[in-house]
């Protein structure tokens, strides 16, 4: 492969002078992911740095397994290699880092003849009053090794939609609309889970010493 130099720096001034529509639209990770389907090796690599620890975490978390994990981590990462020529500016790059993580843990379930992971729980079971009491929260009680460590044996216990919509906030950092997009559950929908899912994780911390 001939390499020009020339052609490049004419590539990066465009690029400087005529901003992306992720750029545009101040995502400056879909930048970065339209500068890699452009031939930009280094933007995959801030990419991966950005989103590879939140990525791995969101599978270990949901599947327990640090094998599995691993397998679907380096599927998702194979999986963004190979659309990035299709790559399009429809939602944030978080959004479309994370469905893509969601579509290839429901695919693992469905091999595995196990229930979809969406479907898994509904929230039938949760408790019918919110216990809005002046409990701290995980993020402020798991300061300490040991807290975090109990914290993270009740993310897991928590049930599978509840686990998951916990995981895409914390560990993707996407918004209900993105959790929303990223699984095809509705806000509200959403909004019930994470609820749920904090009022278990403070019951189960409140007590903790």
């Amino acid at each position: 492969m001939n390499y020009d130099a020339g052609a490049d720096s004419h590539l990066a001034h465009e690029a400087a002078n005529h901003p992306t529509a992720a750029e545009a639209a101040g995502d400056a990770d879909g930048a970065l992911m339209l500068a890699y389907a452009g031939g930009d090796a280094g933007a995959f690599d801030r990419l991966y740095a950005r989103h590879s620890g939140g990525s791995y975490r969101y599978f270990l978390r949901s599947l327990r397994n640090e094998a599995l994990a691993h397998e679907l981590f380096q599927d998702l990462w194979m999986n963004l290699i190979r659309a990035r020529a299709t790559y399009v500016v429809e939602a944030r790059f978080a959004t479309w880092l994370y469905r893509m993580a969601h579509n290839r843990l429901i695919d693992h379930y469905r091999r595995s003849s196990v229930v979809q992971l969406v479907a898994l729980e509904t929230d039938d079971d949760a408790p019918d009053e919110i216990n809005a009491d002046s409990a701290p929260g995980p993020e402020t009680i798991a300061a300490s090794r040991q807290a975090a460590q109990h914290l993270l044996q009740q993310v897991q216990a928590l049930p599978a939609a509840q686990r998951e919509a916990f995981l895409l906030q914390e560990e993707g950092g996407l918004s209900l609309a993105e959790i929303a997009a990223a699984t095809g559950a509705g806000i509200e929908t959403v909004k019930s889970r994470l609820r749920y899912a904090m009022t278990r994780l403070r019951q189960a911390m409140k007590d903790f010493r």
